[in-house]
C-alpha cells in the first residue's frame, strides 16, 4: 500500500492494540495481543515444552509480522529455557512494527523488548539473550507468496499464520499459496500451523495442500479456529469424516485459487480430491 496509517485503539475490555486504516482491520480484535497470541500460538503450538525438547535451533516462521504480538509472546514464554530459536519474520513492510514501537506503553506487550525491536527494525535482524533464551530473529522483507514462490527457507517446527483477512488480502489464503509452504515442511520435521480463521474454504485448501487439519482453541470470540500440521500427533481434535458433510453442502467451500476473493461450493474435482485426503481414511 502506498500509505501507512495506523491508530491505536481500545478493545472492549480494556486491552490496546492497532487499527490499520487502509485495511479497516483492527490486530487481535476481541481480547487484545497479548491475550490472542498465548492462546492461539504459544499455548496451543505448546511452544515452551517443544522448545525445550528440541537440542537444536527451534525454527519459527513468523508470517504475518505486523505489530509483533505473536513473536513478542513467544519470547516472553519461553525466556527461561536454556534453548535457542530462530524467528523467520515475514511482512510487505515493517510500518507497523514501527508503530507499535512509538506506542509501547499503550500497547504494553512492546514494553519489555523495546531495545530488541529497535535493533531488529536497524538492521532487518538481530541476536540476543532473553534470560536463558537465545534468540536469533530475522527479517524476510516482501509479498509472502512471492518470497514462498521464489525462496527456500530453512524448514520450521512452528508456524505462526497470522495475514489480514481473506476479503482483505486472498493472496494469502490461496490453495497454491498453501501447497508451497507444504512443500518446504521437512516431513521429518513435525510442524504446526494454527490461524483465526474457521472458514470452510480455508480448511479445504489446507487438506488440499496437504495438511492434516484440526479444529483450533477458542479465542475471543471465536469458539473456534484452525490448525494444520504435517504430523496428525500435533493436532488434539482432528476434522473428523463428519465434517465433510459440511463441506459438501457449503456454499463457500472451494478454496481461492488466484488472489481474488469469492464464495463459492465445492467443485467436483476438489470434492474427490478432498474425500480421498489420508486424514479421512
Amino acid at each position: 500500500m502506498s500509505e501507512e496509517t495506523f491508530q491505536v485503539v481500545q478493545l472492549v475490555n480494556g486491552t490496546h492494540s492497532i487499527r490499520a486504516e487502509a485495511e479497516d482491520e483492527t490486530f487481535h480484535p476481541v481480547i487484545g495481543p497479548a491475550a490472542e497470541a498465548q492462546t492461539l500460538y504459544v499455548q496451543q503450538l505448546k511452544l515452551p515444552q517443544r522448545i525445550e525438547a528440541q537440542e537444536g535451533d527451534f525454527v519459527i516462521w513468523d508470517v504475518g509480522l505486523g505489530g509483533a504480538a505473536n513473536v513478542l509472546a513467544v519470547f516472553a514464554a519461553a525466556h527461561h529455557l536454556k534453548r535457542s530459536i530462530r524467528v523467520l519474520s515475514f511482512d510487505r513492510t515493517t510500518a507497523p512494527l514501527a508503530f507499535a514501537l512509538e506506542h509501547a506503553n499503550e500497547l504494553e506487550y512492546m514494553v519489555s523488548f523495546q531495545s530488541h525491536v529497535k535493533d531488529f527494525l536497524a538492521r532487518q535482524h538481530t541476536t540476543f539473550c532473553e534470560d536463558q533464551l537465545t534468540v536469533q530473529w530475522e527479517l524476510h522483507l516482501g509479498d509472502f507468496p512471492t518470497l514462498i514462490d521464489q525462496q527456500t527457507f530453512t524448514p520450521p517446527h512452528a508456524i505462526l499464520f497470522d495475514a489480514y483477512s481473506p476479503a482483505k488480502n486472498p493472496a494469502m489464503w490461496t490453495a497454491p499459496l498453501f501447497t508451497k509452504i507444504f512443500k518446504q515442511l521437512d516431513p521429518s520435521k513435525p510442524c504446526a500451523m494454527p490461524t483465526y480463521s474457521r472458514s470452510t474454504m480455508l480448511r479445504v485448501a489446507l487438506l488440499l495442500a496437504g495438511f492434516y487439519v484440526g479444529m483450533g482453541h477458542a479465542t475471543g470470540e471465536k469458539e473456534q479456529t484452525t490448525i494444520a500440521a504435517n504430523s496428525l500427533s500435533l493436532i488434539d481434535e482432528p476434522l473428523p469424516r463428519a465434517w465433510l458433510r459440511r463441506a459438501h453442502n457449503s456454499r463457500s467451500a472451494e478454496p481461492l485459487w488466484d488472489g481474488v476473493y469469492r464464495q463459492a461450493p465445492i467443485s467436483e474435482e476438489t470434492w474427490k480430491r478432498l474425500i480421498n485426503h489420508p486424514q479421512f481414511k
